[in-house]
């Protein structure tokens, strides 16, 4: 009797499970279906990033031969393809602040601008933006833009960057002949800076030395 009995709950089970696949099993397949998909588009698109960087490499590295060089067609040619090609990438980001720091060494304050404004925008790490922002500041002040120079400034930013922001600004407060401002600026730097960095630090009580201390 108890094998009757375990066949005829096996029947009734059977009977409902093939009730239940009737009514569901286009959509179990549907969904396995799209998990598959989805797995298979994860790592096409995992391929197709690793594949961006690789090639976005090569370009900066022949941009940073470049700067090193002194080939400002390169340059331009690299750091271009660079944003152009591989805007999403770590690289295109790194490039533009090369390509601005070289620009801005020879005198092109312009795409110096230019190019810091475009990693400001599109760069994926804080501390590119804040880098960015920081080099934006010392060209508007060698363009004597010095209330926008302020404004850059004032964005928010990483702590680790307090020190050389507060710097900065007292240059500019200088410029504008603030000599007051200029005085605090040097002395929040000099707060905010690493005791391990001597250099900076001199450079700094340099500055406000010549202010009056």
């Amino acid at each position: 009797m108890a094998f009757e009995n375990l066949d005829l709950e096996e029947q009734e089970q059977l009977a409902a499970l093939k009730a239940w696949w009737k009514d569901n099993g286009g959509l179990v397949l549907l969904v396995a279906a799209a998990a598959v998909i989805a797995l298979a588009g994860w790592r096409g698109w995992q391929w197709y990033q690793g594949k961006q960087a690789a090639q976005a490499s090569v370009l900066y590295e022949a941009l940073q031969q470049a700067t090193g060089s002194g080939d400002a067609r390169v340059v331009h040619e690299a750091g271009g393809a660079l944003i152009e090609k591989y805007p999403r990438t770590l690289y295109a980001s790194m490039g533009a602040l090369v390509s601005a720091r070289f620009d801005f060494d020879q005198g092109d304050l312009k795409n110096a601008e230019a190019q810091l404004r475009w990693a400001l925008e599109h760069a994926r790490s804080e501390e590119l933006r804040d880098i960015a922002r920081l080099r934006l500041a010392a060209v508007l002040l060698d363009r004597k833009e010095y209330a926008q120079a302020l404004r850059t400034l004032d964005a928010q930013h990483e702590p680790a960057f307090d020190a050389l922001y507060a710097a900065l600004k007292g240059d500019i407060l200088v410029a504008e002949k603030q000599p007051a401002q200029a005085r605090a600026a040097y002395q929040l730097a000099l707060q905010k800076a690493d005791p391990k960095d001597e250099a900076f630090r001199a450079s700094v009580q340099m500055r406000l030395d010549a202010l009056g201390g």
